[in-house]
C-alpha cells in the first residue's frame, strides 16, 4: 500500500501514488481512446513482470525506440517499477545511431516500433543486443480501431522476424506473471539516460536520477496553478516524449494526477480536433508547431478556447510568432529556457502578468545561475551578455562515460558543480533572462561579436520567410562575413536579397546587417529539429580554402 501523502522518492512511487489516489481518472488519451491511471497502472505491473521473466534485472539499461504512444509511457513506467534505467531515442534515429548508443549505453534490451525492427536488427551486428521487444503503434486500441486502420492503410506496419531474441509487445501484455519484490530504487539512482546532440560529433548521454526529475518536472508544472490545479491539467503533447521537453513538461503530469493526450506524429488536424473535443488546457510546442498552426489553412475550422496554459521552449519565439497567437486566441504564449543536462527548466515566465518581449522568463528556485565572461569565467555587469552557467543541489555533474567533455561542460566555482550551457544570454533589472546566441554559433565580424540568432530572428518575422540560417564566411579584412541562407514561404514571389537585406537595415545594427544571402529550397536540421549552423559553416569554410 502506497501512503499518498508522504513525498514520493522516485518516480515509479510518484506514478503508482496517482493509480491508488484515483485509478478511474483517465491517464491517457491516445487517438481518440481513453486509457485510466489503473488501466495504465496494470500495464505496467505487466510490462515489469514480463521484463523479469525474460531475464532484466535492475540496473539494466533499455533502449526506448518508439514514437509518442501509450506503450512509451508503459515502457518507460516499467522500466522504472524494475529498477531499470530508460534509455529513450528519437525513432528516427538509424542502425547507425542505434548501435553508437546502445554501446555508449550499455544497452542490452531494446523497445521499438516494428517499422524500426529492421534499424534494430542490422544495429544487433555490433551491439551486445540480446532482446528486442516489439510494437506497433496501434497494438493497445480497440480491436475495431486496429481493423479499420489497417484495412485503410492507415497504420505504418513494419515485418518482424520471429526468433528467440524477438517479443511482441502486445504478447507480453496478455500474460499474468508477478513480479518479485525487488529493492527499489532511490531517489538518488538513475532513472535515465537521455543522449542530447549539442555541438560535438557524438551524442552524449545525461544521467538523470529520480529525485532531479521530480523536483523538476513539479516546478515546471506548478508554474500553470495559478490557472488551474495540477491535478485538472488536460496536457496535449507537442514535443516528443524522449526529449526533455516533452519529459518534464508532458509525461511528468502522469506523477502528479494529470491527463496526457498523445499523438504518433505532428498531424496539425488531429491535434487540433483532439484539443477542441478533450478540451485541453495546456499545450506544449517548439516555436516552429505554433507558426505551422497558424498558417494551417483549415486553423478557423477548430475551436481551441479551452486551452490556457501554451508553452514554448527550444529556440527563441520570434515575436511576430507571439503576436499573431495573442491576436488570434487573446492567449500569450509563455516562454522557458533549459537544457537536458539541467533536466529541463532553468527560467519560466510567469502566467498573468505581461512578461517582456523575447523574455525566457525567470529563474525558477531550484536553480542558480551566473552569467560570465565565456573566456575567463568572471562574471559580467548586469545587463551585458556573457555565457549562462547553471547550479542545482541534484544537478547533473557529467556525461555518461564522456570525461573529455565532461571537463569542458563542467566547471567548479566557488564551492559548486556549474554547467557551463555554451549560450550568451543577458538579465535586466528585474531577473529576466534573455537568449543572445550560442558561444559556437558568436560571429566575430569587425571586432564585433554578432548574434547569428539575432538575426535570423529579424529575418525570421519577414513575412516572406519560413526558415533562416546565419553563420561566419571566413574572412581576411574583416575575420569573418555574415552570410544568410534563407528558406522563403511556397507561394511567395519576386522577393529578392535585396528586400531582405533592406529589412534587416530596419530593425538591426549596421555591423549586425548580412552581406550575403543565399536562398534554399531547405535548411540543414539535426534528427530533433535544430538548425544545422555547423555543416553551412563548413561548406563556406570549404569554399575559402578553395
Amino acid at each position: 500500500m502506497i501512503n499518498v501523502n508522504s513525498k514520493p522518492q522516485t518516480i515509479i512511487e510518484a506514478f503508482e501514488s496517482r493509480v491508488e489516489k484515483h485509478p478511474d481518472k483517465t491517464a491517457i488519451i491516445f487517438l481518440g481512446t481513453t486509457f485510466s491511471y489503473s488501466r495504465i497502472g496494470e500495464y505496467v505491473r505487466r510490462f515489469a513482470a514480463a521484463l523479469y521473466e525474460l531475464g532484466v534485472r535492475e540496473g539494466e539499461k533499455m533502449i526506448i525506440y518508439i514514437p509518442n504512444s501509450p506503450q512509451w509511457v508503459i515502457a518507460w513506467f516499467g522500466i522504472q517499477k524494475i529498477g531499470g534505467i530508460a534509455v529513450p531515442i528519437t525513432p528516427i534515429y538509424t542502425s547507425y545511431d542505434l548501435q553508437y548508443i546502445a554501446n555508449d549505453s550499455g544497452a542490452e534490451t531494446v523497445i521499438c516500433a516494428d517499422t524500426n525492427y529492421g534499424y534494430v536488427q542490422r544495429a544487433m551486428a555490433g551491439a551486445n543486443i540480446r532482446r528486442i521487444i516489439v510494437t506497433n503503434v496501434v497494438d493497445l486500441l480497440p480491436w475495431w480501431k486496429r481493423i479499420f486502420g489497417k484495412a485503410f492503410d492507415k497504420v505504418p506496419k513494419g515485418k518482424v522476424s520471429r526468433d528467440n531474441k524477438t517479443y511482441l509487445f502486445e504478447k507480453l501484455m496478455r500474460q499474468s506473471v508477478s513480479l518479485p519484490q525487488t529493492t527499489g530504487s532511490r531517489g538518488e539512482r538513475i532513472a535515465e539516460i537521455l543522449y542530447t546532440g549539442g555541438t560535438t560529433k557524438f551524442p552524449k548521454g545525461v544521467p538523470i536520477a529520480h529525485d532531479l526529475f521530480l523536483e523538476s518536472a513539479e516546478e515546471q508544472l506548478n508554474v500553470s496553478m495559478p490557472l488551474f490545479p495540477m491535478e485538472e491539467n488536460t496536457i496535449l503533447a507537442g514535443a516528443p516524449l524522449f526529449h526533455i521537453l516533452g519529459q518534464a513538461c508532458e509525461l511528468a503530469t502522469l506523477c502528479f494526477g494529470g491527463t496526457l493526450i498523445l499523438q504518433p506524429k505532428v498531424n496539425l488536424d488531429g491535434m487540433l480536433e483532439t484539443i477542441q473535443r478533450f478540451k485541453a488546457k495546456t499545450f506544449v510546442g517548439v516555436p516552429t508547431l505554433y507558426r505551422m498552426i497558424l498558417e494551417h489553412d483549415r486553423i478557423d475550422f477548430y475551436d481551441l478556447q479551452s486551452l490556457q496554459y501554451c508553452f514554448c521552449a527550444g529556440d527563441v519565439l520570434p515575436v511576430e510568432i507571439g503576436t499573431r497567437w495573442f491576436e488570434k486566441y487573446k492567449k500569450a504564449i509563455y516562454q522557458g529556457y533549459g537544457a537536458t543536462e539541467t533536466c529541463g527548466g532553468v527560467t519560466m515566465c510567469p502566467v498573468g502578468v505581461d512578461n517582456p518581449p523575447r523574455s525566457m522568463g525567470c529563474i525558477v528556485p531550484s536553480k542558480k545561475i551566473k552569467i560570465v565572461n565565456p573566456d575567463t569565467l568572471a562574471p559580467v555587469p548586469l545587463g551585458e551578455p556573457g555565457e549562462l552557467i547553471v547550479s542545482s543541489e541534484r544537478m547533473v555533474t557529467a556525461y555518461w562515460n564522456k570525461p573529455e567533455e565532461t571537463a569542458v561542460s563542467f566547471v567548479e566555482l566557488d564551492g559548486r558543480k556549474w554547467y557551463r550551457t555554451g549560450d550568451i544570454v543577458s538579465m535586466d533589472e528585474k531577473g529576466y533572462l534573455y537568449f543572445v546566441d550560442r558561444t559556437v554559433d558568436t560571429i566575430k565580424h569587425k571586432g564585433y561579436r554578432v548574434s547569428a540568432s539575432e538575426i535570423e530572428s529579424v529575418l525570421q518575422e519577414h513575412p516572406a520567410v519560413i526558415g533562416a540560417c546565419v553563420v561566419g564566411v571566413p574572412d581576411q579584412d574583416v575575420g569573418e562575413r555574415i552570410k544568410a541562407f534563407v528558406v522563403l514561404k511556397e507561394d511567395i514571389k519576386g522577393i529578392t536579397g535585396y528586400d531582405l537585406l533592406k529589412w534587416c537595415r530596419q530593425k538591426l545594427a549596421s555591423y549586425k546587417v548580412p552581406q550575403y544571402i543565399e536562398f534554399r529550397d531547405m535548411l540543414p536540421k539535426s534528427k530533433v529539429g535544430k538548425l544545422l549552423r555547423r555543416e553551412l559553416r563548413a561548406e563556406e569554410r570549404k569554399r575559402y580554402e578553395e
